[in-house]
């Protein structure tokens, strides 16, 4: 049976001390295709090369940025203000990079509904990241129409993903519920959203959705092992010790160095059988 430490940590989650709904992947989250990237970003060149940069380099980065900056207007000025953004990012100085990709989206020049989308998603990831969940709120009021009157439904999903972060940021769990709705039906093939909803059913209380959801997460993504952690969390929660188990175990199998494994690890040590 299973012990009352444990309980209580599997009600609150497998880190407490963490936001309940993870952080996504950072800026472009390589999904796009390079025909949707140079669609987006007309003069993408420099910019792509930039970003590369930051990350192989942010201190070179942001000071070619800030050199570019001085002897650029428009919107070749707004790919500077990203690429300095990233830059800062790259570094962990959230606040920073979030004041540079708001001031890159504010640029006249920018009125590429796309490209403007996506400076407002990686805005507001950079201000809930910073911390700031009502302004990266704010933000994704503004982003998410942009994208979705320019038909870029992927990074619609992720705006909604990132919306949810933040209403849970701050205590808004029905809302952020709805979020994820939304973020469902934009892409129903999308594991994280069905990852993160069942996350937040099981915090709810609603056991049954939870596990439906992980289910539907585990189709599409099998080797994936937070999904398996996550798993065996609603499992042992409905009291099902022997699917619990199963799934951390092959959390352990799957990537036994990660922070998951070690997650896992623990929660199986503290089964005790009667």
């Amino acid at each position: 049976m299973l012990s009352a430490a444990l309980i209580f940590a599997l009600q609150v989650g497998p880190n407490p001390s963490a936001p309940a709904l993870e952080p996504l992947p950072f800026e472009l989250r390589r999904q796009q295709s390079q025909q949707e990237q140079a669609e987006v970003t007309p003069t993408a060149d420099p910019l792509a090369l930039c970003l590369i940069r930051a990350e192989e380099d942010p201190v070179a980065a942001q000071a070619e940025a800030n050199i570019w900056l001085e002897t650029t207007i428009g919107l070749t000025r707004a790919h500077g203000l990203h690429c300095r953004g990233y830059a800062e990012a790259q570094s962990g100085n959230w606040e920073a990079a979030a004041a540079s990709f708001v001031a890159a989206r504010s640029e006249p020049a920018v009125i590429n509904s796309k490209y403007k989308a996506r400076l407002g998603a990686i805005a507001a990831n950079a201000l809930i990241t910073s911390g700031d969940a009502q302004g990266g709120l704010a933000m994704l009021d503004q982003a998410i129409p942009d994208a979705a009157r320019s038909g870029f439904a992927a990074l619609e999903a992720e705006m909604w993903l990132d919306r949810a972060r933040a209403q849970v940021a701050l205590g808004e769990t029905e809302a952020a519920g709805v979020s994820l709705a939304s973020a469902r039906r934009l892409a129903p093939g999308s594991s994280q959203a069905w990852l993160l909803s069942a996350t937040l059913a099981r915090r709810s209380g609603d056991l049954e959705t939870a596990r439906s959801q992980i289910e539907q997460a585990a189709k599409l993504n099998l080797t994936n092992p937070e999904i398996a952690l996550e798993a065996g969390v609603i499992a042992i929660l409905a009291g099902d010790e022997d699917s619990a188990r199963q799934n951390w175990q092959t959390v352990i199998t799957l990537n036994p160095d990660s922070p998951a494994a070690a997650t896992a690890q623990g929660y199986l040590e503290q089964l005790t059988t009667e």
